[in-house]
């Protein structure tokens, strides 16, 4: 029972509720949208991108829209032919999908390995970061574990601040290598503290890439199959970018406009893709 519900707080919660509510008429007086939809229902559209192109509707012969087979390209790469590619090779599609929607061209062997392993050399945390910020505080949910992590690692940036390109991408390289390791220690946390297994917090292996990482960390003996592992780097090159339109990319184009740092950007747009109306499923998956 929450002892800070009283009837005090209750009753003032009523108050706000009926002296804070918008007249409907007047979203279609003023022409108002509602978050990123119109008076219709219908998606607005809210910026330009190059990064990726999603197809879902298509106009059939009498001008009705209507669905049709979904067609998602990052950098006009259709993602049929970058899964299909990642799946004849190593298991690094994830990598390679990122250097791609990155640098807006497709890496040879030689720029993907250094990319690669630039990103393994920055995967590991600041000492004592995941006792003292993961383990000392374990959250119920997933994405306020990540959104809390990205935001306290400003702490740790000897420049967090600085907007040159060179420093954004080096803060968000360092970001999407530790990203495995923050998903799967709050996992384990929320396992050990909430649910009663055992604790189980396994270091990165080097000669491992982003989704074998993953699965080595989350399982208890660090086992999985080749063919596990090449599923969870095909979702992962799935969910790499969804287009310019929806609401977490949105938060970012909005609070990246305030010329805010990096770390409060993701760490925004990770509130944002929480949100039951958008992400919301991630709550689900281990």
């Amino acid at each position: 029972m929450n002892t800070e519900m009283t009837p005090y707080i209750e009753k003032m919660a009523a108050i706000s509720d009926s002296r804070n509510e918008i007249n409907a008429d007047m979203y279609s007086k003023h022409k108002v949208f509602r978050g990123l939809r119109d008076l219709n229902g219908k998606g607005v559209v809210t910026g330009l991108t190059e990064v990726s192109m999603i197809k879902a509707k298509e106009i059939d012969s009498f001008g009705n829209e209507i669905p049709c087979e979904g067609e998602l390209q990052y950098r006009g790469i259709d993602i049929r032919e970058l899964v299909k590619g990642s799946c004849s090779k190593k298991i690094n599609g994830f990598e390679e999908a990122t250097y791609l929607l990155l640098f807006s061209k497709l890496p040879n062997e030689n720029e993907l390995n250094m990319f690669s392993g630039r990103l393994t050399n920055m995967r590991k945390l600041p000492i004592s970061f995941t006792r003292d910020m993961i383990l000392k505080a374990p959250g119920r949910d997933m994405m306020n574990m990540l959104s809390r992590s990205v935001l306290a690692l400003y702490s740790y940036d000897d420049d967090p601040d600085e907007l040159s390109t060179a420093n954004v991408l080096k803060q968000c390289m360092k970001l999407i290598s530790v990203f495995p390791m923050l998903a799967v220690y709050a996992y384990q946390s929320y396992s050990h503290y909430f649910l009663g297994e055992s604790l189980h917090i396994c270091n990165p292996d080097r000669d491992r890439g982003t989704a074998e990482n993953i699965l080595h960390m989350l399982r208890p003996g660090g086992d999985y199959t080749e063919l596990e592992a090449k599923v969870l780097d095909t979702a992962l090159i799935l969910h790499a970018e969804h287009g310019g339109g929806n609401n977490s990319t949105f938060t970012t184009h909005v609070v990246t406009s305030s010329g805010t740092d990096t770390y409060s950007a993701v760490s925004a747009a990770l509130g944002s893709l929480k949100g039951p109306r958008h992400g919301g499923a991630n709550s689900k998956v281990v």
